[in-house]
């Protein structure tokens, strides 16, 4: 166990902290603390001391603090620059991280700003393993935790699922309309299955809607008995031509039309004739 330690306790003195690798720092001071069960320590302030009557466990439990404490005081200090160590060498360990972040929260603020956007814009490539490219994605949302700015699993899962490829498709597509809730670990643990089964009877389409004219029963017919439909115009234009010359209705003859009629054509001569001469006798009659 004490090997263990001090084996982790060395990535921080071959990295110290020397103000502009804070955040690769903060991260692997959390990683030997939470190994050795001490991360409590950074993370509360100092608790007030157990009155005299307080319990025994109470007492036990705020001289572990301050021992805790002690200790990793002295880690940190020991894993800073000469000028980061005056800085910080009379103060405890909860007050060290809470007044370094305060110094280097541009760098953090950055690294969020680098975080979400490589977190948003993850797109998995089409035939790449599933696992590794939600593994890579988990660690962005982790990341944006750590910095304080924790991703509800909801929205963590739609961003996954955004990220997938169009073989997955039908897999979201179930995923939504059942409403399944899961954790991100059960999500990842799903698309393995999913990920398996697209390898051994490939990816089912989506149903696609095709934009067109609708085909309806009288098309079908039309196509079917092979006749089209003729234009009214056409319908109405005889078959043969007009005869030229027929029987005249007024003399009984052949050859010509009434119209043309000699006969029919004196008769109203005359009669235009003698409507004229009437006509201007009444007028002299009017006049005497």
């Amino acid at each position: 166990m004490e090997n263990n330690t001090l084996s982790l306790r060395s990535i921080l003195e071959k990295d110290k902290l020397n103000g502009i690798n804070f955040l690769d720092w903060f991260r692997n001071l959390r990683i030997v603390l939470k190994q050795e069960k001490k991360e409590y320590v950074i993370e509360e302030p100092v608790p007030d001391e157990p009155v005299a009557t307080a319990s025994r466990a109470d007492k036990e439990k705020f001289k572990k603090h301050m021992d805790d404490m002690l200790d990793v005081g002295c880690l940190m200090l020991a894993s800073m620059t000469p000028e980061l160590q005056k800085q910080h060498e009379d103060m405890v360990a909860y007050d060290m991280i809470q007044n370094l972040k305060e110094i280097y929260e541009g760098q953090a603020r950055q690294e969020r700003y680098e975080t979400s956007k490589a977190l948003f814009q993850c797109k998995m490539s089409e035939g790449s393993p599933v696992g590794a490219h939600d593994i890579k994605m988990m660690g962005y949302i982790q990341t944006l935790e750590k910095l304080g700015f924790p991703l509800k699993d909801e929205l963590a899962i739609d961003v996954i699922l955004q990220s997938l490829p169009d073989s997955f498709n039908q897999f979201v597509l179930n995923f939504n309309m059942n409403e399944i809730n899961k954790t991100l670990p059960q999500l990842l643990g799903m698309l393995r299955t999913a990920e398996i089964n697209l390898k051994k009877v490939g990816p089912k389409p989506v149903l696609m809607v095709r934009k067109g004219k609708k085909k309806g029963k009288s098309a079908a017919k039309s196509k079917g008995d092979g006749k089209t439909k003729t234009d009214g115009k056409e319908a109405l234009k005889p078959k043969k031509g007009i005869k030229k010359d027929g029987k005249c209705f007024h003399c009984g003859k052949t050859g010509h039309w009434k119209r043309n009629c000699p006969a029919h054509l004196q008769e109203v001569k005359k009669a235009k004739t003698s409507e004229a001469s009437t006509s201007e006798a009444s007028k002299e009659k009017a006049s005497e």
